[in-house]
């Protein structure tokens, strides 16, 4: 069974680079205190190292 990250947004993107706004919108996350489910992959370790600022990780399964 593949793992899963359960990612929560904990900070505002305002004043970051736009390459990580992009990270937290291909994460699938919006607003701050939103939730969001993703697969382990390298791409989204990749987007999840970018932002490790601005989230808290879960790991799940």
């Amino acid at each position: 069974m593949a793992k899963i990250f359960v990612l929560k947004l904990k900070k505002s993107t305002i004043g970051c680079t736009q390459d990580q706004k992009d990270a937290v919108k291909c994460l699938g996350l919006k607003k701050i205190n939103s939730t969001a489910e993703v697969k382990d992959s390298p791409a989204a370790r990749g987007n999840i190292m970018k932002v490790q600022h601005l989230v808290d990780v879960e790991v799940k399964g």
